[in-house]
């Protein structure tokens, strides 16, 4: 019996913990495209953590055996999965390139939460319930106190923009997924979705200059994007969205933003104010509650 297929005593509460752990990986991405070479387009960097990442969950889901079984493959259930991993990647890091580490990360990830339940609710019928909003708002609010005070967003409409587009493009992966985890296996997912997702920004690596990619600092960063804060983080992050619902895991994904805060400060710097600091406390509060109660409801 593979390890995809083994019962769980209690899915729900693994799945907490799975989402959390993707969350506090891709929560050091902004960072690493601030230790990168200087003069590297954020879009080549989106388009090389795909490839990096799309090739390393293809090669784990074969060696696992992950292909074997499962439904049919809905084209534009995939298709769109791959589009919206794709866009997310651009909006992303162009919109941090422009506002800063940690303000474009809260904007991005600060509307997610909202968006997915939202969509969750529209397509799969998704209830969430008060305990999920107030876990939510508390959470949004923090993003909010930490996005506020950035410099980076003041006057920065074009990479407000990016950021928004990034969080919707993520709401709207996470529910597209979610349908094809219904019917397959989280590694045979994430390797097909992320090597089409590669495949759409493939044209990226053939028009910019990948020279940094031969410094030691280039592939260091290069590799942790591809393989830590991709392959793994998505692999997890698909293990616990298969048992929790889309609303859950998009808001347990704000560990993201507070991850990116604490490396913005210790690694790269970054200043916080008082109201930052409330935010920080409001956001961690927030994932508390919801990880609780689900970890209550679970067992």
């Amino acid at each position: 019996m593979s390890e995809n297929t083994l019962p769980q005593k209690n899915p729900g509460r693994g799945g907490i913990w799975y989402v959390l752990a993707a969350a506090v990986l891709w929560g050091t991405t902004g960072t690493s495209q601030g230790l990168a070479p200087a003069g590297v387009e954020p879009t080549t960097i989106g388009a090389v953590r795909l490839a990096i990442g799309g090739l390393a969950l293809l090669m784990s889901a074969i060696l696992r055996g992950s292909f074997k079984g499962g439904g049919r493959w809905p084209i534009f259930g995939t298709l769109a999965s791959a589009f919206f991993v794709a866009g997310y990647q651009l909006c992303f890091f162009a919109g941090v390139a422009r506002t800063g580490v940690a303000a474009g990360t809260m904007v991005a990830i600060g509307t997610a939460p909202v968006a997915a339940g939202v969509l969750g609710y529209l397509i799969r019928r998704e209830h969430v319930g008060p305990h999920w909003m107030a876990a939510t708002l508390l959470s949004v609010v923090g993003c909010a106190l930490l996005a506020a005070s950035g410099e980076g967003l003041q006057g920065n409409a074009p990479g407000i923009v990016l950021a928004l587009g990034a969080g919707l493009s993520y709401a709207a992966y996470t529910v597209s997924i979610k349908g094809l985890l219904d019917q397959h296996t989280p590694d045979a997912v994430m390797a097909i979705v992320f090597c089409l997702a590669a495949l759409l920004l493939s044209p990226l690596l053939f028009s910019t200059d990948l020279g940094w990619l031969a410094e030691p600092r280039g592939m260091t960063v290069a590799l942790h994007l591809g393989v830590l804060a991709t392959a793994i983080s998505y692999g997890l992050f698909a293990r616990g969205l298969k048992n929790i619902s889309v609303g859950t895991a998009a808001t347990l994904s704000l560990a993201e933003p507070f991850t990116a805060t604490i490396l913005g400060v210790v690694i790269l710097g970054e200043r916080l104010g008082l109201s930052q600091v409330f935010g920080v406390v409001l956001l961690f509060s927030g994932l508390v509650l919801l990880a609780l109660r689900e970890k209550k409801t679970k067992q």
